[in-house]
Order: C-alpha cells, then structure tokens, then sequence
C-alpha cells in the first residue's frame, strides 16, 4: 500500500526478478493468442515472448491474424511463423488459446466481437488492454460470455512507446478482472503485467478504465495540446513573434522543458522556477484558461460515460467506407498547417537534446489544463493512481516526449481512427475556449482573484505525484530517462 494525498491505495511492483513466477502466475496456460497486429499487439507480443523465454517457460505466444492480413510479413520479420507455430489465422488462434488477449483495434473488436467469442474455449481467458468493448457493449446492452475469464491490463502510454516494454524499462499499468470461473483471474492478470515489464500495476476496473483512458485521450493526450498549440501560435504570431519562436514557445515548450520539469520534479517546480515577472504571466494564463477548460473536459467525460463518444468511434470508422449511396469520408492529415511545417523546420536545426525554454503564459496554460482534468476525474471518483496515470505521466513521460521528437502532426497522423477522431473533434474545442474565451479575458485585462492560483499551490495531487514518481523503475538496462523516445 502508499499514501496518495492522505488516500491509501495498492500497487504490485513489477521487476524482472519476478519472472521466475510467471509459470505460477500462467498455470493451466499452454498458448497465448494475440488477436491483432497494432502497436499494442506488436510490443505486447515480443514482451511476452522474450519474458517467458527468460523464465524458463514453454508457454507459446501466437500472433492470429485474418487470412490475407498485410501484417503477416510483419508479424514474420518480428520472428513469429507458422512453421514454428507462432502465427496463423485469426480463428484458429482463439479455438486454441487458454489466453487471448484482444488487441486489435476498437472499431474491429466492436464489429467482430460475437464470432470472437464463440471461437474462444470454455472456462479459458480473454484479455483486454482498453475498457472500449465493455463500453461498447454497454451501450447495446449485450453481456460478455459467462462462462470464460474476462481480465485487462492496460498498459499507460502509445504505440510505439510500448517497445520500452523490450528495452526493459516498461510503463505502469492498470489491471482489472471483471470476471472469474476458476479463481486464476488475478494471477493471470498480475502475471501478464508482470510480464510486460511494468514497473508498477494498480488495481481498476474494466469501467473505470474506459472512462478515464478515453477521457484522458480526448483530453490532454490528444485534442487539448493541439488545440492549445495552435490557438497560442496564432496568438504569439499576431502579437509580433517571429514564427519559429512561437512554435518554440508553444509546442516546444510544452513538449519539451516543463513535461520535462513535471516528469522529474512535479508540476509546483514548474512554477518555482520562473521569475518574479514570470509567475505574474503564468497566474494570469492559469486563471483565464481553468474555467474554460473545465466546462470542455466536463462535458467531454459526461459523453464518454454516458456511451455517447463510444458510439461516435465506430460511427468514424463507418465513414471511412462507401455505405447509404455516400463516398468514404476518410479523415484527413493536419501536417501542412502552418504551425506544424513551421515544426518541421524547427526540429531539422534543433540541437541534439534540446528540450527548449519554460515559456511562462504557455505553462500557465498547460498546467491549467492538467489540473482542470486532474479535479474532473477526481470528483468522478478516480483513485489517484488512475488519475495520475491518465492525466499525468503518460502525458509528460509518453506523448510530450514522443511528440517532441516527431511532431504533434505526426503522432496525430499516424495513430488509430480512435486517436485521430479524439484530435478532429476535441482539438478544435479547446481552441475555441483558449481563443474565444481565455485570451480575450487576458487581452481585456480582466481582473481574476487569487483563488485558483491558491488551489494550484496547495493542491494535494502534487504530493501525490512526488511518490508515484519513486515507482519508476531504477535498474533499466541502457538509458530510459525522459528524453528517450524510440524513432522507429
């Protein structure tokens, strides 16, 4: 158990000096199914393959794929073949797995989820890494199988970041059991954690789950840094800042040096280390833009608890196909706005480990941000381990790092049609609030009281983050600091 701002709450250290458990933790277990080829199916697979081999276990782990699937040539490249066992049709796998994790994606597990099912073996396990099909199912109110385990762990950060689950630095993760036949739910799910590499499990549930991680995604992963990055370049930009230097003081910024300072000291060092003139800037931006964004992410959480953002994913990935006499609606990219081919220009000449300046007014923004989501959240009644998890450290220890290295048009580009949905719908919201509503306050030089900024400092999430940041792991072959990001 810790101490989370006064709240007790349990964990499960993770570390390699447990994988001599896993044949425990899998007893009764002779295949694990992956069902899908994502980013998640990718790590997750060669993390249990490469773990189980160390333990000494002869548990096979086998890729099932659709017949004709372009990732067959992957999934081979990766080391997984149907001469060996390890790959083959999607059917197939799930007749024969005592484990299936599902990690296809969403649109996909909604569509196909019946014939998945009916495939699986009685009294065997099914595992999730995502709450959706829960939700989903909800919605049509339709009940998962009775007579199988149903269990997740849910990995924190996005796709290609979970490599780091191979170069041994993992990244916390959340388990829940949501069903159990034969009492093997939780150790199977510690174990696969275990497995995985992840420095620190907390216990949740498949709903609690959904509602934060999709919340959090539509939120400060996706839609709010973009939003904010766009709405602030444009305003720095009409103000006289060269463009280069407000990209810088945008996207920069908040990717780079205060993600940074969060990551390894916590949001109030932020804040401690500007000036006198500095902490001015940083009160006004964090007062003009709280409320604002307060009444997005309210609303934001209310439609994914309500089922509403759910059914909006698959109505998405519906669009991308020719239906009703209509064309395909296929989504397009943002990467030839002009802030970010502005970006592109900035990283090609950025030195080697650049993390940029703390603009104040940006962090004041940025942190309003965090802290608005941190208290909606909290008032839904998260534990703090799931709130710091979704709204904290995969923001400042995933996305900012791995957008910094790419580029926020890249990651946005490149991620599922969830993801993407997440950024075409909520971006443009948080753009309206931070423009239309937050910098106009700030240009009419509207007065704010000192109420939130007083919230801000004495805000018990910040002790609370302080220890979830000595969970990290310390004995991570090779480097596995802040600014390492994979660029594969």
């Amino acid at each position: 158990m810790i101490t989370l701002a006064g709240n007790e709450e349990g964990i499960v250290r993770g570390g390699r000096d447990l994988f001599h458990l896993l044949p425990e933790a899998f007893r009764g277990i002779k295949q694990i199914g992956i069902v899908g080829w994502s980013y998640q199916g990718l790590a997750q697979a060669q993390s249990l393959r490469a773990s189980l081999v160390e333990a000494k276990s002869d548990i096979v782990v086998k890729i099932g794929l659709r017949k004709r699937s372009d990732f067959y040539v992957e999934a081979r490249s990766a080391g997984f073949t149907e001469e060996t066992g390890t790959l083959g049709d999607i059917y197939e796998t799930l007749v024969e797995s005592d484990l299936v994790l599902l990690l296809n994606s969403d649109a996909a597990q909604a569509y196909n989820y019946e014939e998945i099912l009916s495939h699986m073996k009685p009294a065997s396990i099914l595992g999730l890494s995502h709450g959706y099909i829960l939700g989903h199912l909800q919605t049509q109110g339709v009940y998962l199988r009775r007579n199988i385990s149903v269990i997740a762990v849910c990995p924190k950060g996005i796709g290609p970041s979970r490599k780091r689950m191979t170069n041994g630095a993992g990244t916390n993760a959340s388990f829940a059991v949501y069903q159990d036949v034969d009492g093997r739910a939780t150790d199977v799910a510690l174990g696969w954690s275990v497995a995985l590499v992840s420095p620190f499990t907390f216990a949740t549930t498949l709903e609690s789950e959904y509602k934060s991680n999709i919340f959090g995604q539509w939120g400060i992963l996706f839609g709010a840094v973009r939003g904010i990055a766009e709405s602030l370049f444009k305003w720095y930009s009409e103000k006289g800042m060269a463009e280069d230097l407000a990209y810088k003081n945008t996207v920069e910024c908040i990717t780079g040096n205060v993600s940074r300072i969060i990551s390894t000291e916590g949001m109030l060092s932020v804040y401690n280390s500007l000036s006198a003139q500095g902490k001015i800037d940083f009160c006004t931006a964090y007062n003009a833009s709280y409320h604002p964004f307060m009444d997005i992410l309210y609303e934001c959480y209310e439609d994914v608890a309500s089922g509403l953002e759910i059914r909006s994913v698959l109505l998405a990935g519906c669009r991308t196909n020719e239906k009703d006499g209509l064309p395909a609606f296929s989504m397009g990219k943002i990467d030839q706005t002009k802030i970010w081919r502005v970006g592109e220009k900035v990283r090609a000449t950025r030195p080697e480990g650049d993390l940029g300046a703390v603009h104040p007014f940006t962090a004041g923004v940025f942190l309003a941000l965090l802290m608005a989501q941190v208290q909606v959240l909290r008032m839904k009644g998260h534990s703090y381990l799931e709130i710091i998890s979704e709204c904290v450290i995969e923001a400042v220890d995933v996305f900012c790092p791995y957008m910094h290295t790419h580029g926020v048009s890249s990651v946005d580009d490149n991620c599922s049609t969830m993801a993407r949905l997440e950024s075409r719908k909520w971006a443009p919201r948080f753009h309206y609030a931070l423009t239309q509503q937050a910098l106009v306050a700030v240009d009419c030089n509207t007065p704010f009281g000192q109420e939130l900024i007083s919230n801000f400092l004495s805000d018990p999430v910040h002790g609370a983050i302080k220890v979830c940041a000595q969970l990290r792991p310390t004995d991570a072959p090779g480097k596995a600091d802040f600014a390492q990001v994979d660029s594969n």
